[in-house]
């Protein structure tokens, strides 16, 4: 799911926390899947991901040719941070 856009400068406050609103409720009707998975420095994790965003992540493993999406996951943990 995709963040809604940043607010402009003549945006309505209370509309910004309706659309924030709208977005909450449609996410947290979604189905959660939980992929537990170990971090860099040895850290359990468990990621909350949306359907959509978990096949995505079996895909990117797949091509990737890792065994599993905590594979991924780890090997994202590696990534650097973008500037």
């Amino acid at each position: 799911m995709n963040p809604p856009p940043p607010p402009s400068a003549s945006a309505d406050p209370a509309q910004d926390d309706d659309t924030f609103l709208r977005a909450l409720v449609k996410s947290s009707r979604q189905r959660t899947i939980h992929v537990r998975w170990t971090d860099r420095d040895g850290t359990a994790r468990v990621t909350a991901l949306t359907s959509a965003e978990a096949t995505r992540l079996q895909r990117l493993a797949r091509e990737r040719g890792l065994p599993h999406t905590e594979a991924l996951l780890r090997a994202a943990a590696h990534l650097p941070v973008a500037k």
